[in-house]
C-alpha cells in the first residue's frame, strides 16, 4: 500500500475544488497551485498550501510540468491529482510525477498513451470487438490522403484531433469541397490545444446520440462500470446537458455497451477512472474514444450510486482493490447537470468581474464562484456545474430548471436562461434529444429567450434605475430612454414617493410599485405583475458614466443601456460603419485588408477565446476602410477590430 499525506492538485477552478474537499474529508493535505489571473481563487484559499506558478496563460502555468513537478517538491506534497482538462490525460506529465517520486492519482502512463490517442485506442478497441466507424488514422497527414479518404469512406466525415478533447480540433464535413479548409482550421486550434497538429477522419453520424460509459478498475485486475450517462446535448461538440440513466438505453443495450467498455479498459491494463464515449444511433453504438480521466459530468454518477469517485480514485491511487463489485452497485433515480457558461446564447465567450453572486440552493452546485471573481480569457468558459437528483426524469428536469432561475451571475453574460430554456423544451422534456438538438432548435430557444427580454424591459428597467425609494420625489415626469438589442424603449417617469411610480408608455398611463427587498434584490410591481430582481451597474474603464445595467429575474437576464442623454436619432450609424470585438481574447488570423469589399457573413477574423477558435464575420455587405488589429495581439471585449467605409 502507497501512503498520501499531501496531494498536489494541478489544476484550478471547480475541479480543485472539488478534489480539495473529498481529500480534506479523507484527512489528506492539500497543495493548490495557481497562476498570477487566480491568486485569489477559491481554490487556493481552500488548499492546505498553495505555490505560485508565475504567469498568466494555460501554457505558462497549467500546462508547464516542470513548474507543476518544483511546486509539489516544493510544498511536500506526495501525490498528484490532475483533475480533467490540462494536463489530465498527458502521459509525459504522468511519467514525469512517478519519476520524481510521487504517486500518481491516475491510470498508467502506458494506458493514457494508448488510449488517449484516438487512432491506438481504434485499433484496440477493434481487436476487442467494439464496434469502430470507418475511418483513417494513418501516418500520412496530407491533405491529398485525407481527400482521398474521406472519397473511399464517404460524405458526410468528422475531422479530428488525435489529441483531442472537449470539441476541439474537430469539424464536421458535408462535402469534399470543404474538407481542405476544415483540415486546416482543425489542424490551427489542435495544435494550439493540445501540441499536436495529428488528425484523423472517420464516419460522421448526422443523428446520433452522444452516450458514454463510466469505468473504474484497480490494480489487482477488477474492472466494473458504473452505468452510463447521455451527452447528446452539445455546442460546438462540447457538452451542455448530461444525464444518467440515458433516456434512449434499455437494460438490453447498457449490458452491450457496458461490457464492450470494460472490454477495451481491461484491455489496455487500465487502472483509475476512465469514460468510454460511445455514438448511439438506434440500437447500433460505435466508440468516440476512451477519456483517461474524471469527466466534468461524473457528479451525475454520483449522485445515482451514491460514491465518491474522487475518493475512489484516491483509495485505487493508494493500491486498495476497488471498494465494491459489480453486483454490488446500486443505481437510485435520475440525475441531471448543466453547464453553466460565461457565453451568450450565441455561445460566444465572454470575459468580466462577477459583480454579485447567489446559489439557488436545493441542488448541487459544484462552482469556484464568488462576487468580485474576474473571469479571464486565459481559460475554459464554464463557471460551474448544477445538478438535480430526483425519484424521476420529470422532476429532475423541473428542479434543476427551478434552481437556474434562482441562481444570481451578475456581470457578464452566462448561458442561465438558455440551458433553462433547452430543459423545457418538449424534444428534451420527451427525452429525443440528439446530437443535432441545439442546430435544429437553437434559433427557436434564442427568440424564445429574446421575447421574454423584451416582455420583462419594463418592470427590469425600473428595478434597475429606481433601486431605492426617496421621501423627496421629483414632481416634474423624468423622461427615460431604455435600449436593449438596439431597440429603444421610451416612457415618462414621475416618482410619488414611497416608491410608487407614474409611468407614460406609448400613450398608455400606468402605476408601478419599486420595494427593495432582503439581499439586494427589488420587487418591482407594474399593474397585476409582480417580479423579483436583482441588478447590477456593469463596470466601465476608470472615469467613464457607466448607464449600463446587468439585471437578472427568474430565467431572464437583461443587459440594458439608459439612452435617455443619446440624441434620440442615434441608433444604429456609428455601430455600423465599425466591426468590435464581441468578447475577449487572441486574434489568430486576419483576413482582412483596406480597400477590400466584403459580403456579409464572411470571415474577416479568427479570434482564440476561453480556448475555442471563433469566426468574426461581416455584418453587412461593406468595403473596409480600416483594419485595427493583427494576428498574435489580443482585443478586449468592445474594441474596434475594423472601419468600413461610409
Amino acid at each position: 500500500m502507497t501512503s498520501i499525506t499531501s496531494l498536489l492538485v494541478a489544476n484550478r477552478g471547480e475541479i480543485a475544488r472539488r478534489v480539495i474537499r473529498t481529500a480534506h474529508a479523507m484527512g489528506i493535505n492539500t497543495v493548490a497551485v495557481y497562476s498570477d489571473a487566480d491568486a485569489s481563487a477559491l481554490h487556493v484559499r481552500e488548499a492546505g498550501m498553495a505555490c505560485a506558478l508565475g504567469g498568466d496563460s494555460s501554457a505558462d502555468t497549467y500546462l508547464r510540468i516542470d513548474k507543476l513537478i518544483a511546486a509539489a517538491q516544493a510544498c511536500g506534497a506526495d501525490a498528484v491529482h490532475p483533475g480533467y482538462g490540462f494536463l489530465s490525460e498527458n502521459a509525459a506529465f504522468a511519467e514525469a510525477v512517478i519519476a520524481a517520486g510521487f504517486t500518481w492519482v491516475g491510470p498508467p502512463p502506458a494506458a493514457i498513451r494508448q488510449l488517449g490517442s484516438k487512432s491506438a485506442a481504434k485499433q484496440l478497441a477493434q481487436a476487442q470487438g467494439v464496434p469502430c466507424l470507418p475511418g483513417y488514422q494513418g501516418a500520412d497527414q496530407s491533405d491529398a490522403r485525407f481527400e482521398a479518404e474521406a472519397g473511399r469512406i464517404g460524405y458526410p466525415v468528422m475531422v479530428k484531433a488525435v489529441a483531442g478533447g472537449g470539441g476541439r480540433g474537430m469539424r464536421l464535413v458535408e462535402a469534399a469541397g470543404d474538407l481542405r479548409a476544415a483540415l486546416h482550421s482543425a489542424r490551427s486550434e489542435a495544435a494550439s490545444a493540445f501540441g499536436s497538429e495529428e488528425l484523423l477522419i472517420e464516419k460522421a453520424l448526422l443523428n446520433p446520440r452522444h452516450v458514454e460509459v463510466q469505468v473504474f478498475a484497480d490494480a489487482h485486475g477488477r474492472c466494473i462500470h458504473l452505468g452510463e450517462r447521455d451527452c447528446s446535448v452539445q455546442r460546438r461538440h462540447q457538452k451542455l446537458i448530461e444525464e444518467t440513466p440515458s433516456p434512449a438505453v434499455d437494460a438490453a443495450l447498457r449490458a452491450r455497451m457496458c461490457g464492450a467498455a470494460v472490454a477495451l479498459a481491461q484491455a489496455a491494463a487500465y487502472v483509475g477512472a476512465g469514460t468510454v464515449e460511445f455514438l448511439l444511433e438506434g440500437r447500433d453504438f460505435f466508440l468516440m474514444e476512451m477519456n483517461t480521466r474524471l469527466q466534468v459530468e461524473h457528479p451525475v454518477t454520483e449522485a445515482v450510486t451514491g460514491l465518491d469517485l474522487v475518493e475512489w480514485q484516491l483509495r485505487v491511487a493508494r493500491g486498495e482493490a476497488l471498494p465494491l463489485a459489480q453486483d454490488e452497485v446500486a443505481f437510485t433515480g435520475h440525475a441531471i447537470e448543466v453547464r453553466l457558461c460565461a457565453e451568450d446564447e450565441d455561445f460566444r465567450p465572454h470575459a468580466g468581474t462577477v459583480q454579485r453572486f447567489r446559489e439557488p440552493g436545493g441542488v448541487r452546485f459544484d462552482h469556484a464562484l464568488f462576487g468580485g471573481l474576474v473571469v479571464t480569457p486565459h481559460y475554459d468558459s464554464m463557471l460551474g456545474k448544477l445538478v438535480a437528483h430526483a425519484a424521476t426524469r420529470d422532476e429532475a428536469v423541473d428542479k434543476l430548471v427551478a434552481a437556474l432561475g434562482r441562481t444570481e451571475v451578475l456581470g457578464l453574460p452566462t448561458n442561465r436562461g438558455f440551458l433553462a430554456r433547452c430543459l423545457a423544451h418538449p424534444v428534451f422534456g420527451a427525452g429525443d434529444a440528439l446530437i443535432p438538438f441545439l442546430a435544429e432548435q437553437g434559433a427557436a430557444l434564442r427568440e424564445t429567450l429574446q421575447k421574454e427580454q423584451t416582455q420583462a424591459l419594463l418592470p427590469l428597467g425600473l428595478a434597475a434605475l429606481f433601486p431605492e425609494v426617496t421621501d423627496l420625489p421629483c414632481p416634474f415626469p423624468k423622461p427615460l430612454r431604455l435600449r436593449h438589442r438596439g431597440e429603444v424603449l421610451e416612457l415618462r417617469v414621475r416618482e410619488q414617493g414611497g416608491g410608487r411610480l407614474a409611468l407614460e408608455v406609448d400613450g398608455q398611463a400606468l402605476h408601478a410599485v419599486v420595494t427593495p427587498g432582503a439581499g439586494g434584490a427589488t420587487t418591482v410591481r407594474v399593474g397585476g405583475t409582480q417580479q423579483r430582481a436583482a441588478a447590477v451597474r456593469i463596470q466601465g474603464a476608470v472615469g467613464q458614466a457607466v448607464r449600463h445595467w446587468h439585471i437578472q429575474a427568474d430565467g431572464v437576464d437583461l443587459f440594458l443601456e439608459d439612452a435617455s442623454f443619446d440624441a434620440a436619432a442615434s441608433g444604429g450609424a456609428v455601430a455600423s460603419q465599425e466591426l468590435r470585438a464581441p468578447f475577449n481574447g487572441k486574434v489568430i488570423t486576419v483576413h482582412a485588408a483596406p480597400g477590400q469589399a466584403v459580403r456579409r457573413g464572411e470571415t474577416l477574423l479568427v479570434i482564440e477565446s476561453m480556448k475555442l477558435e471563433h469566426s468574426i464575420n461581416a455584418p453587412h455587405d461593406a468595403v473596409l476602410a480600416a483594419v485595427m488589429v493583427e494576428s498574435g495581439q489580443q482585443a478586449a471585449t468592445g474594441q474596434v477590430l475594423l472601419r468600413f467605409e461610409t
